[in-house]
Order: structure tokens, then sequence, then C-alpha cells
């Protein structure tokens, strides 16, 4: 609980606030002089924002060259701490945890329906967010992109999309796992269920999708990057 205060009380500044969804967007370590300038606030301002958020152990620091010359600086990124906050108290993770490993022990068939729920999810996520944009049933390809963009920022993946000139082919990162924990002690179960909750989130939008992983960050990567193949 004193944790949880302590949380709430930092983050009840609204720069503050901002600055950390500033970093979750930035998908890269910032130093004290780009927030000053990103929000108009002197360093000394910026460099206790940032501490504050470090305290609760939000952020995490280095402090590194930067190649410009000159002393080094200290660089802050998102920290790896799980923050969850409940009132009153709930254990998400346990939960998971349990369902995860009573579908391992269902054998075969456990799997498959572990995999056939991620990908309903998936497109559940897409229709959900369609329907609060009350779009039509044809949509262009940007449309879709956005909708895409939209649903994955809402799952909590922080991403980032890039297409191709010709929109067949759509390059996309994931920055944050919002499975990691569990993924690190059921790896190869838990990221093929992500394969088919994202599978899912494009074969809502799109008439035919291959889904091609490049890199997994439970294997030591710094994202979870894929290309999909798209018809559209």
């Amino acid at each position: 609980m004193e944790q949880t205060l302590k949380i709430t009380n930092v983050l009840s500044d609204p720069t503050r606030y901002y600055i950390y969804q500033y970093i979750t967007k930035r998908h890269q370590e910032v130093t004290v002089q780009e927030v000053a300038e990103n929000f108009n606030i002197h360093p000394n301002v910026a460099r206790l924002h940032l501490s504050k958020l470090e305290d609760v152990n939000m952020l995490a620091s280095e402090t590194k060259k930067t190649g410009k010359g000159g002393r080094p600086s200290r660089l802050y990124r998102l920290s790896d701490d799980v923050i969850q906050l409940h009132f009153p108290y709930r254990d998400y993770m346990l939960l998971s945890k349990v369902a995860i490993q009573t579908m391992i022990s269902l054998g075969e068939a456990g799997r498959e329906a572990l995999f056939l729920t991620g990908k309903r999810f998936g497109t559940e996520v897409i229709e959900q967010e369609m329907a609060k944009k009350s779009l039509g049933e044809e949509l262009e390809f940007d449309q879709k992109l956005t909708i895409l963009k939209s649903a994955a920022t809402l799952a909590g993946f922080y991403p980032e999309f890039e297409a191709n000139g010709d929109k067949t082919k759509i390059y996309f990162q994931i920055f944050n796992c919002p499975f990691k924990e569990v993924a690190e002690e059921h790896t190869e179960t838990v990221c093929s269920m992500h394969h088919e909750f994202l599978k899912g989130m494009f074969g809502a939008l799109f008439e035919s999708v291959e889904l091609i992983e490049k890199e997994n960050m439970i294997s030591g990567c710094e994202t979870c990057s894929y290309q999909a193949l798209v018809t559209n």
C-alpha cells in the first residue's frame, strides 16, 4: 500500500505524468535536456521530475557517453518493473499463470484452445475499435492501418507501424509485451498464443495475411518485430 501511495503521488503532477507518457512513446532512452526542451521547462526541473519517477521504479537510468564529447550524460528509460494499481488488491498475474499451466496440462487440445481463444480476442479488439469509430464495411488501406495502430496501442503494445509503397507489406514493432512475465516461464506457448492474437487482429481487417516474426524480446531482442504480408 505504501508503494501504491508513492506512485499515485508521483503521477498526480500533470507535467510528470505527461513526461512519463512521452517516454513510453519515445521507445528509447531520453536525456534531461531532451525532456526540458520538449516540455519547455528548466533542465533542473526536468531532472527533478525524472528523479521522482525513478524513485518509484517507473524509470531506470544510467550514465553513458553520448559520443558528442564532454561529460557523460544520464540517460533515462522505462523500468522493467511491473507496476499495477488495484483497489482492493487483485492478483491477475497469478490467475494468468494458473490459466496457462492448466491449458498446458491438457496437452494438444489445451494448446489449440488457447491459440483459438487468442485469435478470437485479437479479432474482438479490432471489432471494438471499428465500432468506436463508426466506420463502414469498405475501408481503405490507410484506415485499416490507423485501426491497427489504435487497437495495438490500447492493447498496451507501444507499437510502431510502417507500410511499403504498394501497401502489401506492413512492418511493425512491439516495444512492450503485456504477457512478458508469463512468457518468460512459458515462452513457446505464450508467444504462439500472442502470434495468433496478432493474426486475429490482421485477419479482421485484411482478406489474407501471412505474419512473419523477425525478432522476439524474450530471446533478448529490443522488440518483438514482425512483417505482415497482406491482401487488402
